[in-house]
């Protein structure tokens, strides 16, 4: 999805040359004759010093690793390359680190993050003019704290997969306390890989077994119950390398967001399904979410801004659901569940009242290609479950009130007495946010971050998307390998 306002920008320069108000046939080459354009020589490389060659193959071959954009550590494949393909290299890792590795087409429909336009050239010279390439380099990766986390996980996990990863735990009978044997030792011992709490000496399960499983399964985002059942025993058994290769995966994400992230701002975790609220760059609150189940239902990746409040929406049934989940319910199910016909024909469609609507008291507003949006919702059961990817791609919130104050607090217009009265009157409302209180969102596809104590956590991939960025990274980079050989 283009970046907010690019859109309106592109409008106003149609607009400005006259092409957007033009009709009727194009003016004929005697009105308007066609002139040659002529191409622009490509600007030249700088050219090195052998000491900046030698600092700069081995900073990238640095930065290569330690950014993930490579598996295996650091080697001296660029020493000795001539000029001018040692410059080519700096500059795809520049834009590798700073922008990510995909092309315009490589981006999945549902990922509507875009990395803003990016050229390194005319910043590398210059360091390279002033001599000053470690800083240059140094500037090019996401100034963000989650980034920085994956990067201390991503050293972490490397030096777990180098020694050896885990051991597979073995199926059986669930473990808990009061189980004995070869299954509890080595339990322990893989526990005790990610957490240095863990004993590993007993064959007992006891009380602190069982706080290490919980503390493990939080990681997980599993449902902390301290047993040892399936889901517990998949999630320990993916491989140590398949991690590495979860956290090089959302750290290219990171790499297709703005420079600077608004200060105010509003974060869904697509995967995990939790928002969270910032404000001055700091968490304030969170709310658990439910978020979009695969299979054709996803939450898009994207950002925007809220702009707008509707208080006990109505739901406009997207055509696809109404089709194929709901006329076939049939009229009565239909009007004991607050649905209106509107329309007749193949032009109908369902409308579900305020009151009884999907969307509960509260939607929030955003520009976006995909028609989604947060919401409240009368259904609340979800909430209570560890695995909360269950809508048709929209984002149901646990706590839809709060967050409505919160936006609220600075309209004079809505103090919370007044906009809870308008919520109990019942009629539908929109509040626009005032432009200066209209707050951006992020839905954010994350399956590794780092917690706030500073362990890594992982989610599983549920849309299959680290798989498909790891398959296009390697078909991009195989093409342009391809093409750096002709």
């Amino acid at each position: 999805m283009a970046k907010a306002g690019s859109l309106l920008a592109v409008l106003g320069l149609l607009a400005g040359t006259g092409l957007a108000q033009q009709t009727g046939t194009p003016p004929t080459p005697q009105t308007a004759p066609m002139v040659p354009v002529q191409q622009a020589a490509p600007a030249p490389l700088p050219v090195l010093t052998s000491t900046q060659a030698f600092q700069l193959a081995t900073l990238l071959s640095e930065g290569r690793f330690s950014h993930g954009l490579v598996r295996t550590a650091p080697a001296d494949e660029l020493a000795g390359t001539d000029n001018d393909a040692l410059v080519r290299a700096a500059l795809d890792y520049a834009h590798a680190v700073h922008s990510g590795r995909l092309d315009t087409g490589d981006f999945d429909p549902n990922w509507g993050l875009r990395p803003a336009p990016y050229d390194p050239l005319p910043a590398f010279a210059d360091a390279v003019k002033r001599n000053d390439l470690a800083r240059w380099i140094e500037s090019l990766w996401p100034r963000y704290a989650g980034y920085d986390g994956l990067r201390k996980g991503l050293d972490t996990y490397r030096r777990i997969d180098a020694a050896g990863g885990w051991s597979a735990l073995a199926a059986g009978p669930d473990l808990t306390i009061g189980t004995t044997g070869a299954r509890v030792i080595a339990l322990r011992k893989r526990l005790a890989i990610e957490d240095a709490q863990v004993a590993t000496t007993s064959d007992t399960y006891d009380a602190d077994l069982a706080e290490a499983v919980k503390r493990a399964q939080r990681r997980y985002g599993l449902n902390p119950t301290g047993a040892v059942a399936a889901q517990t025993r998949a999630a320990l058994n993916v491989p140590a390398a398949d991690r590495v290769r979860q956290i090089m995966a959302n750290m290219e994400r990171w790499r297709w967001l703005p420079g600077d992230l608004p200060k105010n701002r509003i974060q869904v975790n697509i995967a995990a399904a939790v928002l969270t609220v910032f404000d001055g760059d700091a968490p304030i609150a969170s709310m658990k979410a439910v978020t979009g189940a695969p299979g054709g239902r996803e939450t898009p990746m994207l950002q925007s801004k809220i702009h707008s409040i509707v208080l006990n929406p109505p739901w406009n049934v997207p055509p696809g659901i109404a089709a194929k989940e709901l006329f076939p319910k049939g009229p009565a199910y239909l009007a004991s569940h607050g649905f209106k016909v509107i329309g007749e024909g193949p032009n109908k469609r369902l409308q579900q009242v305020p009151g009884k609507s999907a969307l509960g008291r509260y939607k929030f507003d955003f520009a976006n290609p995909y028609a989604v949006y947060l919401h409240d919702t009368p259904s609340q059961a979800t909430f209570n479950s560890f695995d909360r990817l269950a809508s048709h791609g929209c984002v149901r919130l646990e706590k839809p009130a709060p967050l409505a104050r919160l936006l609220l607090r600075n309209e004079a217009a809505w103090p919370p007495e007044t906009l809870q009265a308008a919520v109990d009157k019942g009629d539908t409302v929109r509040v626009p946010l005032s432009p200066e209180n209209q707050v951006a969102v992020f839905l954010l596809y994350w399956t590794a971050f780092q917690g706030q104590d500073g362990i890594m956590n992982f989610r599983g991939d549920p849309y299959g998307w680290d798989k498909t960025l790891a398959a296009k990274i390697e078909a991009r980079s195989a093409s342009k390998a391809a093409a750096a050989g002709k």
